[in-house]
């Protein structure tokens, strides 16, 4: 048995088949799929998803790349979603610095990067940089926060903002505990997560060949400290990188896993269940 602990089920993406895609799920052995929320609107369908089929569950939460939109009561509202008996996480929630403002793909931004100079309206780009990290930072330290008052573990997303994923996590750590979802790092950033008590899951990524250090890096984790995600409708395994995945793929993830850890799919369908189960505090199967 598999378990799809971060998927998108209710993106546009899914509308034509969802159904069919379930039961896909199901013949693969992916007998459990956690639906993500990244706004208050995909957290509300992602309760959706999991009233409707018995196999799925649900986080609440607002990615750092939706903040923005955000209303400032968001995560009070949330709080509200949050109390569903079917949702098992926070998040996901985080830190997104890879499309700030003066990273934009203008020419003038781009040459203004690359130069180093001041150019006029240079200033106001940092400042636009630096008002859209503190936004992040608010409503991930809010969402923290709220997972310690409901006694909920957080799904952290982190793109090009480590040190500060880290900084911001730090006080939290022995509280609750995180999944580092999508991970791609090295072993020694999975060491430091693991030793601050936190955990990591593994996309299709890992399938790919040029994805060196993070086989390096799978080939080394404890058992008990990773799980198995597919983040559909992304990153599609081989051989279906590049089309639109789906959380049957789990089981292609979980074989690559294996062969990286020389172990059979068995043990390793059986530890990674075993962690999300905990985790995420799931009833055994």
């Amino acid at each position: 048995m598999l378990i799809d602990t971060h998927s998108h089920l209710d993106f546009p993406d899914f509308d034509a088949d969802r159904a069919d895609i379930i039961q896909r799920a199901t013949e693969a052995g992916v007998t459990r799929i956690i639906s993500i929320g990244t706004t208050l609107q995909t957290s509300r369908a992602a309760l959706a998803l999991a009233d409707t089929f018995p196999q799925i569950y649900a986080t609440v939460g607002l990615h750092p790349s939706e903040v923005q939109e955000a209303p400032e009561s968001a995560v009070d509202e949330l709080a509200q979603l949050a109390r569903h008996p079917k949702v098992v996480a926070i998040g996901e929630c985080g830190l997104d610095y890879h499309r700030l403002p003066s990273r934009s793909s203008t020419p003038f931004a781009a040459a203004s990067s690359t130069m180093g100079e001041v150019f006029p309206g240079r200033e106001e780009l940092e400042l636009a940089d630096a008002d859209l990290k503190n936004r992040q930072s608010i409503f991930f330290q809010q969402q923290l926060d709220l997972a310690l008052e409901l006694k909920l573990n957080v799904v952290i997303h982190q793109r090009d903002s480590w040190a500060d994923t880290l900084v911001t996590l730090k006080p939290y750590s022995g509280r609750l505990q995180a999944v580092f979802h999508c991970f791609s790092g090295t072993w020694a950033q999975a060491q430091e997560l693991f030793s601050m008590g936190h955990s990591i899951s593994l996309t299709g990524i890992v399938t790919f060949k040029n994805a060196r250090d993070l086989h390096s890096c799978v080939q080394q984790i404890p058992a008990g400290s990773f799980f198995l995600e597919t983040d559909c409708p992304y990153l599609a395994p081989e051989p279906h990188r590049g089309k639109r995945c789906e959380p049957a793929y789990t089981r292609q993830i979980a074989e690559k896993v294996a062969a990286l850890r020389n172990q059979s799919i068995e043990e390793i369908s059986r530890e990674t269940s075993l962690a999300a189960e905990q985790f995420f505090r799931l009833p055994p199967r």
